[in-house]
C-alpha cells in the first residue's frame, strides 16, 4: 500500500488545501473540527481548516499577488472592486474584518462601510 502522502488523492487534493490554508493530516491525528476524506471506502487524510481570521489575512495577500502591489497602493476603484470580491468571501463576518480590510487598503473604516452601501447600492438597482 502506498503512504497516505503518496496516495493519488492527497496529491489531487493538496493544492486545494493549500489555496485555502488548509493543513493536512492522518486521519488518525483528525481532531472534532477536522475533515476525514475518504478514497474507495478507506479514510486517507483528514485536512484542519484556518480560522476565519486567517483566511482573511491568506485572502488578502492573494489579492495584493494578484495585482502585484500593496493593496494600500491600488486607485480607488481597484480598491472598490476589492472590497466587492472580499464581501462575496465573507470577510466582513470576520471579527474586525472591516478594519482588518481597511488597513490593508489603507483607508478608513468608513471608507470601507462607503464601498459596502455602495456596492449593496447597485445590486438593488
Amino acid at each position: 500500500m502506498t503512504e497516505p502522502r503518496d496516495h493519488p488523492f492527497v496529491t489531487a487534493v493538496k493544492p486545494l488545501v493549500d489555496a485555502m490554508g488548509g493543513e493536512l493530516l492522518s486521519p488518525q491525528e483528525a481532531d472534532g473540527d477536522d475533515v476525514v476524506l475518504a478514497w474507495e471506502g478507506e479514510d486517507v487524510l483528514a485536512v484542519r481548516l484556518p480560522q476565519l481570521a486567517d483566511s482573511l489575512d491568506r485572502i488578502l495577500a492573494a489579492l495584493e499577488r494578484k495585482h502585484g502591489r500593496p493593496l494600500s497602493e491600488l486607485d480607488r476603484k481597484a480598491k472598490q472592486e476589492v472590497v466587492r470580491i472580499l464581501e462575496g468571501r465573507g470577510a466582513f463576518s470576520v471579527r474586525h474584518g472591516v478594519e482588518t480590510v481597511a488597513g490593508a487598503l489603507g483607508v478608513s473604516r468608513f471608507t470601507v462601510y462607503n464601498y459596502l452601501n455602495r456596492e449593496n447600492a447597485a445590486k438593488g438597482e
